[in-house]
């Protein structure tokens, strides 16, 4: 694996413009379960219980959102981030990464300190939440709170009253237009794009490598399991996030700051 290492720390180095494209494999080290792995959510729950037109259309399906929401958000809320959050930061503090496109919802690249304007989330953020009638905004830790107070379906208070939807994409629901297109043209301009932890199956956002890859950027794809654009990628890595960043963060940082370079 060192060589590999080696390669993807000179691309680096070399790259004017690097992003990387997380997914829920970048998560899983940090202990929250990829929802579409076997034995995960969508195992235990129909995910066609939960799309936006249910959500929106009647209380029953806000209810049942709410309760899967009450589950699931305690294993976001207590996670933290993993080595490879961190060297995607000591990367950014080099100079050496653009931005991260991420599909997680669970704002651990912020919490790793990278800034709010270099992570473009493409699903949203479960960490929270807003009113639909009147924007009011909702930290997720509050909405909680409520839930746990015995709240079945979380609404706006008076004299608004209107729904509050978590600040995710559901399914059904359109990918966020402004962040789409922001992650479309930093794509496109990108020099190196790495992907890390995304099986590369859910669009549109898994057409982000692609915009990349035509642009002429050099394709790096990081996953424990293959996935379809492995044949395009000039180089793929059976690995894990943490230990495949962690040692390319340390590989660029010593090089950076060597007197031969």
């Amino acid at each position: 694996m060192t060589g590999l290492f080696d390669r993807i720390a000179d691309w680096v180095l070399a790259s004017q413009r690097t992003v990387v494209f997380t997914g829920a494999g970048m998560s899983t080290e940090s202990g929250i379960p990829d929802f579409r792995s076997p034995g995960g959510v969508w195992d235990r729950f129909d995910p066609s219980e939960f799309t936006f037109q249910n959500f929106i259309g009647s209380e029953a399906g806000r209810r049942r959102y709410w309760e899967l929401g009450r589950a699931v958000y305690p294993v976001i809320r207590r996670a933290e981030p993993n080595p490879g959050h961190h060297a995607l930061v000591t990367l950014w503090r080099l100079g050496r990464l653009d931005c991260v496109i991420t599909q997680n919802i669970d704002n651990l690249h912020q919490r790793a300190g990278l800034p709010e304007d270099r992570v473009i989330e493409l699903h949203g953020n479960a960490t929270r939440a807003r009113c639909l009638r009147c924007g009011r905004p909702y930290d997720r830790a509050e909405i909680q709170g409520w839930l746990d107070a015995g709240v079945e379906v979380p609404g706006c208070p008076p004299p608004c009253g209107g729904i509050i939807k978590p600040r995710t994409v559901m399914f059904g629901e359109a990918m966020p237009p402004a962040e789409t297109e922001e992650a479309e043209r930093r794509a496109q301009a990108a020099e190196l794009f790495i992907v890390v932890g995304s099986s590369l199956v859910v669009y549109p956002a898994a057409h982000m490598p692609m915009h990349a890859k035509r642009a002429g950027a050099r394709l790096v794809i990081v996953n424990r399991t293959p996935t379809p654009q492995d044949p395009e990628a000039d180089l793929v890595v059976a690995d894990g996030a943490g230990a495949v960043l962690g040692s390319v963060a340390t590989l660029v940082a010593e090089r950076a700051t060597s007197p031969s370079r």
